[in-house]
């Protein structure tokens, strides 16, 4: 595998850095495609539509200060890591201000039950970890390597960085701070695992093994420990939540299944059909439709015991279906 030379390192500081004589420049066009791509991320949220937020990843410049925190760590540069680091705080508030503003705008709130661009983002689970850690991956060799940069719109898709804070915005106005909450814990894992591969990749190639130039002209050792620990420290702890959540929806959707079955059975006897079953923060909602009257509910509360569901809150919302003939008077 070829090891970075002094003028890849130098390339990588003029992509990332903002720094030198255009540093001016790079910063008001970071402000203004983050701007653009926050307002087009939230009104693809709102309108649900995928298209609309593929766009928004596309255009998104948080990519280049989070892989400049990782050229940051292991370059040493202290100056340009703290300023790196500011631009991804300070860009990720103002993704979820914008984002909020722009649910003002909108007369219903925009959650996880009616939208489905929401609910894709506020329940991450660990493979949403390891799609970030192989996306983050392919970001930094493409970085280290000119000659396959032309993966890097790829690369913008893959990895989700504006989308979910978008939804953080708007779910914060939507009144619902738990999928804010874990829309936030999304953008954080992936930031985290950019952070992490980051690392690991600029090692494979050799960057902190090599000794460094600087834009004046002097070198100096590379150096990365103790930062390099805090983002594996950071990544290891965002594991605790995400495996909790995968634990919570293979139970959710375990229940969710034996409450299907044992519904459709009940309400194939009584003649009536399930619409849906859907898993709710305090239970599972069963909708079904059928012609009156109304079935009993006992046999089915006798045979959701049987399958072990007694802890469990089942809602049954009955729908009556049933026809009434108007003649001419």
């Amino acid at each position: 595998m070829p090891f970075v030379t002094d003028d890849d390192v130098l390339r990588m500081r003029g992509q990332l850095f903002f720094e030198g004589d255009d540093a001016g420049r790079k910063l008001s066009r970071f402000w203004l495609l983050l701007v653009l791509s926050a307002v087009i991320a939230s009104s693809g949220v709102i309108a649900d539509s995928t298209a609309t937020v593929i766009g928004a990843m596309i255009v998104a410049p948080l990519m280049v200060p989070i892989l400049g925190t990782v050229l940051g760590v292991v370059l040493a540069d202290r100056d340009n890591l703290l300023r790196c680091l500011g631009l991804v705080i300070l860009g990720a508030a103002a993704v979820v201000a914008v984002a909020y503003l722009l649910g003002l705008l909108t007369a219903a709130p925009v959650t996880a039950a009616d939208n489905s661009q929401v609910a894709a983002r506020v329940t991450p689970h660990l493979v949403d970890l390891v799609a970030a850690l192989a996306t983050g991956a392919v970001g930094s060799v493409a970085l280290t390597r000119d000659d396959i940069s032309d993966t890097l719109p790829g690369v913008a898709i893959a990895i989700s960085l504006v989308p979910p804070l978008a939804v953080v915005g708007l779910a914060l106005e939507s009144n619902a701070p738990g999928q804010a909450g874990g829309a936030m814990l999304l953008f954080i894992t992936n930031v985290s695992a950019i952070l992490a591969t980051g690392l690991v990749v600029m090692a494979i190639y050799g960057v902190n093994r090599r000794v460094v130039p600087e834009p004046d002209g002097t070198k100096r050792h590379v150096h990365r420990g103790r930062a390099a620990t805090i983002i594996v420290a950071a990544l290891l702890v965002i594991c605790v939540p995400l495996t909790l959540s995968t634990l919570r929806v293979r139970h959710d959707v375990s229940t969710e299944s034996t409450v299907d079955r044992v519904a459709r059975a009940w309400a194939d006897k009584a003649g009536w059909d399930v619409a849906s079953v859907t898993s709710r923060p305090d239970g599972v909602l069963v909708r079904v439709t059928g012609p009156l009257p109304e079935p009993d509910l006992a046999g089915l509360r006798e045979s959701l015991g049987s399958a072990g569901l007694n802890d469990t809150t089942v809602t049954i919302e009955l729908v009556p279906n049933h026809t009434v003939e108007i003649t001419p008077g």
